[in-house]
């Protein structure tokens, strides 16, 4: 696991010694990802460098890496998880192995297979293969997205890239221009999705694609995609030996590791099966991790303790408090770009907590974008009955209602989400602020700047064009959600404390197994996730299998209205904040007033405008390395003494404020 960043210059670009240090810079400031060693190579035109998190051949993993004459250099973040299986191959097609790494494999498949190498891989990645002989940079991301890769081409002509924005920042030719179509995309969506970034002319590789710069030109391929492909003729039966095989041999396979492992257990279906599968593969108790709060309704460690006590793990948890958002500015500067989910807060902490302990966590993401484990899959097909209408009708009618009814009124939304066609009404249901809601958040200049660059965000055509069926909508929530919230949340704040996370049910083999089963079979009635949890009976309690879904929430709600509710007026309220010139000041002051009287909640579209605010701050407006500056080590307080815990004690509550509480679960 690492952070990488390199460029290609032009060929009589700046001199080497400048090289160096732009380089030395652009790893510098992702340290966090790979805090171990630093490498870099530079040759004539090309600088390639990495920082090194050590996992797997501690001592001879170190990068770039070279093939036997030197013609192919390697610089890799990710792991490998079927190199093992890869190497004999390899080795008996002439290729010599000088170390014990994952990484090496796959400098010897680019060798041999050229740019279908990404297709042998099983993990996750993100990776750029310099060929001297072709004078050709070759770069690819894993199929889910669990990894980052950023690019760009300057406007002198210098191609950069790197695991993180904040490294093309570093480059001096990399400019910082402000996409508006981005900023839409932000607020209708809670992040930025792939392929665009928040600046022009830097983007992210997509999930499952490739990217070759040689003689200037950039091109793009996709090698691989979440099919829809459903099994008209596949039993029950057959589809549950199947999905149970599948489950253990992706937990099984990611195991392999020269430090310690553990996995965060939130109580939840998911991560209870992965933890549940680990146990059944190591010798010692599982080490898990969780977090909850003092709000009943957010806190989840019942559910994670009736799951450790029944597995048998070495627990550790956490109770956060409003106390800690001082770090939402900070976790900020970590994400490079406006980001809304304010999960990030406990994901972050969750990953601090388990650095203590371990180097390597497996996570449950994956399992509802797989098997329709989100509410919101019911709520549409409700939904879908109203809009059989006929289209003038709910053109025509419904949605020019829906227009003329004042703001807040009651059912204004829904009858102007039933007038719409089947993905954009799914697209609307998940956004912050809707297509009804945007034009009275955004200013007249916004809004028109908009309309003149015609640079609004739409619904890509290949998601508009889906059929209203359960599969479209768990392809679009894999293709956008999926990477754009959860893997990238994910990925960032584990990262932030060098701790890498393994996410099983997003083993590309179990991804397809996934999308071949048919949607009959992953949502009966209202409920979701049928297949998977009776694949897991026996394994995981009932108790967490019968509990309804409950997302990985905070009480920004509450927070908003008591401890944050000062500090959120005054910034989203004061002059540099509405100079932007994004907002209506009236309709930001309407949301605060309602939502501080009870009226409505608006904490997510609150939280949104308080993060875009927070990134102009904290990043956009950042000049210098020494300004745009990596958070503090922050440290834990109130550290408690290791807990016995059994089952008659296995429901006690928890206290204490920040504090880590270690129990050791007995069977």
């Amino acid at each position: 696991m690492c952070g990488i960043a390199g460029f290609i210059d032009r060929e009589n670009g700046a001199p080497i010694c400048e090289r160096a240090s732009i380089l030395e810079r652009m790893c510098r400031v992702i340290t966090h990802r790979g805090p171990d060693f630093q490498g870099m190579t530079i040759e004539r035109r090309v600088a390639l460098g990495m920082r090194r998190l050590s996992i797997i051949d501690l001592a001879g993993g170190k990068q770039p890496i070279t093939n036997e004459d030197g013609t192919i250099s390697l610089v890799f973040n990710g792991e490998i998880y079927n190199y093992r299986e890869l190497q004999p191959a390899l080795e008996s097609a002439g290729h010599n192995f000088r170390t014990r790494s994952d990484t090496e494999v796959i400098v010897h498949l680019f060798e041999d297979y050229g740019r279908q190498c990404p297709e042998h891989l099983r993990g996750m990645f993100a990776f750029a293969v310099w060929d001297s002989r072709n004078q050709e940079l070759f770069l690819a991301r894993d199929r889910a997205g669990k990894k980052p890769l950023y690019y760009t081409v300057t406007a002198g002509g210098v191609f950069v890239f790197g695991s993180e924005l904040k490294c093309l920042l570093e480059h001096p030719g990399v400019a910082r221009e402000i996409n508006p179509q981005a900023i839409d995309a932000y607020l209708t969506l809670g992040y930025v999705p792939d392929p665009m970034t928040i600046y022009t002319g830097i983007h992210k590789l997509p999930p499952g694609w490739s990217l070759s710069y040689r003689r200037g030109k950039v091109q793009l391929a996709q090698y691989w995609d979440f099919k829809l492909r459903e099994r008209e003729q596949f039993a029950e039966d057959e589809a549950l030996e199947q999905l149970r095989s599948m489950l253990d041999e992706a937990v099984r396979i990611r195991l392999v590791a020269d430090v310690p492992l553990g996995a965060f257990l939130s109580g939840g279906v998911d991560s209870s099966a992965v933890v549940a599968l680990m146990s059944q593969h190591t010798d010692r108790p599982v080490q898990t991790f969780s977090i909850g709060y003092k709000e009943d309704r957010y806190d989840e460690l019942k559910y994670a303790r009736i799951a450790a006590s029944h597995i048998g793990t070495d627990h550790h948890e956490l109770i956060l408090t409003p106390d800690l958002c001082d770090l939402v500015e900070d976790l900020a500067w970590h994400f490079d770009e406006p980001f809304a989910d304010s999960s990030a807060i406990p994901t972050y902490l969750v990953s601090k907590l388990a650095r203590n302990y371990v180097k390597v966590v497996l996570t449950g993401d994956g399992g509802d974008e797989l098997f329709a484990g989100y509410t919101r899959y019911a709520v549409h097909r409700e939904r879908s009955k109203l809009s059989s209408l006929p289209r003038p009708i709910r053109n025509r009618i419904i949605r020019r209602l829906s227009y003329l009814m004042p703001h807040g009124a009651w059912g204004r939304n829904l009858l102007y989400n039933i007038s719409l066609e089947p993905m954009s009404r799914y697209l609307n249901d998940v956004s912050l602020f809707g297509e009804l809601t945007r034009p009275s958040l955004y200013s007249n200049d916004f809004a028109d700047q908009l309309a003149r660059e015609n640079s609004a965000f739409r619904l890509p055509a290949s998601f508009s064009s889906l059929e209203d069926r359960l599969a479209s909508l768990l392809y679009m929530d894999s293709k956008l959600y999926l990477p754009g919230d959860i893997l990238t949340k994910v990925d960032r704040m584990s990262m932030a404390v060098s701790l890498e996370a393994r996410a099983p049910l997003l083993d590309h083999k179990l991804i397809e197994l996934a999308g071949s089963i048919p949607a009959a079979f992953k949502m009966k009635g209202s409920g979701g996730k049928y297949i998977f949890k009776r694949a897991i009976e026996g394994l995981v309690p009932a108790e967490i299998l019968r509990r309804p879904k409950q997302g990985f929430g905070v009480p920004v709600r509450e927070w908003i209205n008591e401890q944050l509710r000062d500090q959120f007026r005054e910034v989203l309220t004061e002059p540099r904040t509405l100079q932007r010139g994004y907002m209506n000041a009236e309709y930001v002051g309407l949301l605060l007033d309602e939502h501080e009287r009870g009226r409505r909640d608006h904490s997510q579209c609150l939280w949104a405008l308080f993060m875009l605010e927070l990134w102009h701050r904290r990043i956009h407006e950042a000049t210098s390395a020494k300004a745009y500056s990596p958070a503090p080590d922050l440290r834990f307080v109130d550290e408690m003494p290791p807990m016995r815990m059994n089952h008659a004690t296995a429901g006690a509550p928890v206290s204490g404020t920040a504090g880590t509480i270690r129990r050791n679960l007995e069977a």
